[in-house]
């Protein structure tokens, strides 16, 4: 699918690897095939030479191409293997202290109500995301689901792109575009399935007509 597919009002499908059925490599070729924007290595559990090199192995298949790497949690990591992004959530050390290590690399923040989402906009991050949108166990201790209501908010206000994060399946994630917002992450559905290829590109489009349908309607 041609990269100018992706709706440009938001990152599209936002991929997040951790703990695959498929190898870390074939993710990311993949990614870089489908023209997946956003590609975050998320592996909590694994200790830092292990992390490192398969950081360092994701940059090499997205380097040049439009599928940016972003690093979860490790600002040292992520300027160790030159990712585009590194990713900071609540509980992670503030974003003015990962500068001191990553520099000008660009930055987004999780946000899991609407206050935390106004007091992350202020940082003035790259994007931030909103979550968990449903009930999720992805994550050991998952946040209370924001749902879709709270999420519309947040899309409206915010001055950059929102990744709608959380419990997001095919059967669920029509109301979720619904609000507007142009960014989906998945880790469950994508994660756990040997056709990675296939299920998302099915989102790819799903997200590409919520945003064909929006440009209309303006």
């Amino acid at each position: 699918m041609p990269n100018s597919q992706v709706p440009q009002k938001g990152l599209g499908l936002y991929v997040i690897i951790t703990r695959p059925t498929l190898s870390y490599a074939r993710i990311a070729e993949q990614c870089v095939k489908l023209g997946i924007r956003m590609l975050q290595l998320r592996e909590k559990e694994l200790d830092d030479r292990k992390l490192l090199s398969i950081a360092r192995e994701l940059r090499s298949i997205t380097r040049g191409t439009n599928t940016k790497l972003v690093i979860n949690d490790r600002p040292d990591i992520a300027a160790l293997c030159d990712a585009d992004y590194l990713h900071l959530g609540q509980d992670d050390i503030p974003i003015e202290q990962a500068r001191k290590i990553v520099g000008n690399m660009k930055i987004g923040l999780s946000t899991h109500s609407i206050e935390q989402a106004k007091e992350a906009l202020k940082k003035r991050p790259d994007y931030i995301g909103f979550g968990p949108i449903y009930p999720t166990n992805a994550k050991a201790k998952p946040d209370a689901p924001v749902g879709t209501a709270q999420l519309k908010q947040v899309v409206d206000f915010s001055p950059v792109p929102v990744i709608a994060i959380g419990g997001i399946f095919p059967e669920n994630i029509d109301p979720v575009l619904q609000t507007g917002v142009g960014s989906i992450a998945m880790v469950r559905h994508l994660m756990q399935t040997e056709f990675f290829y296939e299920c998302a590109k099915m989102i790819i489009e799903k997200i590409n007509e919520y945003d064909h349908a929006t440009t209309i309607c303006q």
